[in-house]
């Protein structure tokens, strides 16, 4: 997997039958950056039926699109759905937003963008995040939710203290997650994301929050990065990524987990989270809680502490 830069996006949509749903996200994710899925409840004629979105950063390879789509038609037993191909240029869309962009509150966390000029609500931790071209204004139920767990977990007062301990904001998109980390406890935290825009405008924000020297960002590929793994063990892992990736990384996320850690997982819809949990319980974790904002879950999972003989 390689680093990428910001492209074209396109994607292609269809619809299918529950029955034929994993085959077909099979057989698209080999070639999309991103393959996400919700159901039709609308009560219409395709009520109870599934989209499939795919989601490419550049153009896609549409011979073997076309085939892996034909086979997956076959093996579901199913005439091959209609295809819609869209395909959006670069576009400066933060412009257009910005000034939509309104304030969010997720507990203590109150997130803003910086056309906002009225002091933060008091005893809130003030997050300065514009709409940009990385993922992670606040907005979306995944980050929410991340943002709600972090905040739960200060108000119990567990697993970190102020200036104690370590993070992780595993594919950090805007650097929020790792913003919230670094305001609320003072302790140093790693962002990276496989995308280097995104690391551009993570680096950035971390400038205007006041946590740069807290702040370590850097584009990586996962955990195999020496950025990654020279720090660990961590205390808190942060990872709103898609429900895929996260199973494929529960080893490697486990093994830099300090005893007692919390791993939270977001960019999961609630339909994958039973996938999602047997992967990260068979790497030693248990789920300690989880933040349902319909359609998507997020999971606070934890490693179990080490218990003197």
């Amino acid at each position: 997997m390689s680093i990428k830069k910001a492209e074209d996006t396109w994607r292609i949509r269809l619809v299918v039958p529950h029955t034929a749903l994993e085959l077909y996200e099979a057989a698209l994710e080999p070639y999309f950056d991103a393959v996400l899925c919700f159901e039709i409840e609308d009560g219409g004629p395709d009520h109870g039926k599934w989209v499939v979105d795919a989601y490419s950063d550049g153009p896609y390879d549409k011979p073997a699109v076309s085939v892996s789509l034909s086979l997956a038609a076959e093996a579901a037993g199913i005439e091959e759905p209609a295809v819609t191909v869209e395909h959006e240029p670069p576009r400066n869309w933060l412009a257009e937003n910005l000034l939509a962009f309104p304030p969010i509150q997720a507990g203590r966390f109150f997130v803003h963008g910086s056309h906002w000029a009225e002091p933060p609500p008091e005893g809130t931790i003030a997050l300065q995040v514009d709409a940009s071209t990385a993922f992670g204004s606040g907005e979306h139920q995944s980050t929410y939710g991340c943002l709600l767990a972090l905040d739960r977990m200060a108000a119990a007062g567990e697993v970190l203290s102020q200036g104690q301990g370590r993070a992780l904001d595993m594919g950090c998109g805007s650097g929020i997650l790792g913003l919230a980390l670094a305001r609320c406890w003072g302790i140093p935290v790693v962002a990276t994301d496989i995308d280097e825009e995104s690391t551009r405008v993570a680096h950035l924000n971390a400038e205007k929050n006041g946590v740069s020297n807290l702040m370590t960002v850097f584009p990586g590929d996962g955990f195999t990065n020496a950025g990654v793994q020279d720090p660990a063990p961590y205390n808190v892992i942060c990872a709103n990524i898609l429900a895929r990736p996260l199973c494929e990384m529960a080893s490697d996320m486990a093994k830099v987990l300090a005893p007692g850690g919390r791993v939270i997982l977001a960019g999961l819809l609630i339909n994958q989270e039973n996938m999602v949990l047997e992967a990260y319980r068979a790497s030693g974790l248990c789920l300690r809680e989880r933040i349902e904002l319909d359609p998507w879950v997020t999971l606070v999972l934890e490693a179990q502490p080490n218990i003197p003989s």
